[in-house]
């Protein structure tokens, strides 16, 4: 089974694990947008990763995880805004491309990793345990969204088998 693990957002990451490993992580595409120069999603490109790592697999045998996530406290109306409609480009791309969509609430998968209440780089900390072999890949601080990916996948691969 192939499992792609979407932390959402500008800054977020798709990871594409199968079987228990990581085969491979990549920062979400983004491209900038009017003459403020912000960053928005890029939908095509989106499209283009995952076509491109998902050819030779059945759709039957994929699985799409996206953290479900919702307005936080003191975020601003256009922060909120901008989010969402990443969330919503993911789940469309997803939808289109007919693959099976789930959601996981952040709560959920980081108390599975006893990650509640902790620094939002303790994610990295945790993946870099679980899978060493990837260290190398979460050297840097900002690389917590990518360690994110990572866990959302390896929550849904370590759980999906024991609810059906």
């Amino acid at each position: 089974m192939l499992i792609i693990g979407i932390d959402p957002g500008i800054s977020g990451s798709i990871c594409f694990f199968q079987d228990g490993a990581i085969k491979d992580v990549v920062e979400m595409p983004t491209m900038i947008e009017g003459k403020k120069n912000k960053k928005q999603v890029n939908g095509s490109q989106i499209f283009n990763e995952i076509s491109e790592k998902i050819k030779n697999v059945d759709k039957k045998n994929i699985k799409v995880v996206i953290e479900h996530v919702t307005a936080m406290p003191g975020q601003g109306v256009t922060s909120m805004f901008n989010f969402g409609q990443s969330f919503g480009i993911l789940k469309g791309i997803c939808s289109a491309m007919q693959l099976s969509v789930y959601f996981v609430r952040p709560a959920k998968w980081k108390k599975y990793f006893n990650l509640i209440n902790s620094e939002k780089d303790a994610s990295r900390t945790r993946a870099i345990e679980i899978f060493p072999y990837y260290s190398s890949n979460l050297s840097k601080k900002k690389d917590s969204n990518k360690a994110d990916a990572i866990l959302i996948a390896s929550y849904f691969f370590e759980t999906y088998k024991k609810e059906e």
